[in-house]
């Protein structure tokens, strides 16, 4: 398993995200994630499955100390985010989150707020570290002087390219996690990723979260109810891929966004 570091933290390189996994396929989906040797969770209060990934834990039997466990606090809750947060804990079954995010940007006075309340959960011991999701740059500039920003989670995949927000990272030492790395499946009848995945007897899949991993301060966090495609994402540690395709698979870059709903923010371009 590969690890990132960063504000000398190290993180699981792949998470297992549980978007829209509910019920048992959750608790079970997430307990054969852990089996597997996923250790990175990513979860949020606006997925409703806070327990039953606390459940999946439970019935892994792995101990907590052995994972870094994510969620989200949802924007209706940003005026109360200690106590939201609080209950996140208690849905989870865990005395302590590692990161939690805001997970959409709201009007900045609510921001900060939120930032406020889990920085004084940080000193508590209730959260680890604190961060965004869906932040454009000059937002996470923004946050920065209210709260130190451990991460900012966004879409990333070779067909939309987060150059400004990884320079920022970079330049600030935070963690980037991408999300929906696999661009709703269509990377899987990309030529490049093809003629890859035959190169290296891998799909594209493969490629794809390979590409995102071994880019530094870069995690991800792919989900799927499929027992085996959470083997075969899991898979991706045997290989190292060349710079030269490094840079042809960020070529492939051409702004193709899939999560942009009403009332999103201005996208970095």
């Amino acid at each position: 398993m590969l690890n990132q570091t960063v504000q000398g933290v190290c993180v699981p390189a792949l998470g297992f995200g549980t978007y829209l996994l509910r019920g048992d396929d959750c608790v079970s989906g997430v307990a054969h994630a852990l089996a597997l040797g996923y250790r990175h969770l990513d979860t949020a209060q606006g997925y409703d499955n806070e327990a039953q990934v606390g459940e999946g834990v439970r019935r892994s039997g792995v101990v907590r100390s052995e994972l870094f466990l994510v969620s989200k606090l949802r924007p209706s809750n940003y005026g109360r985010a200690e106590a939201a947060t609080l209950e996140s804990l208690t849905a989870l079954g865990t005395d302590y989150l590692d990161l939690m995010l805001l997970h959409w940007p709201r009007d900045p006075d609510s921001v900060r707020a939120a930032l406020e309340g889990l920085t004084r959960l940080q000193a508590d011991g209730a959260v680890r570290h604190v961060g965004v999701s869906n932040f454009p740059s000059a937002m996470v500039a923004a946050a920065t002087q209210v709260a130190t920003i451990f991460c900012n989670q966004v879409e990333y995949h070779p067909f939309l390219a987060q150059t400004r927000v990884l320079a920022q990272a970079a330049e600030l030492d935070f963690l980037v996690t991408a999300y929906r790395p696999l661009a709703k499946g269509l990377i899987r009848n990309e030529p490049l990723l093809q003629k890859l995945a035959a190169e290296y007897d891998k799909t594209p899949e493969q490629i794809t979260l390979r590409w995102l991993v071994q880019q530094p301060r870069v995690t991800t966090i792919p989900k799927s109810a499929s027992p085996d495609r959470r083997r075969a994402n899991f898979d991706i540690f045997d290989f190292e891929l060349t710079a030269n395709d490094m840079a042809a698979i960020s070529g492939l870059a051409r702004g193709k966004r899939f999560v942009d709903p009403e009332g999103a923010p201005v996208w970095d371009a």
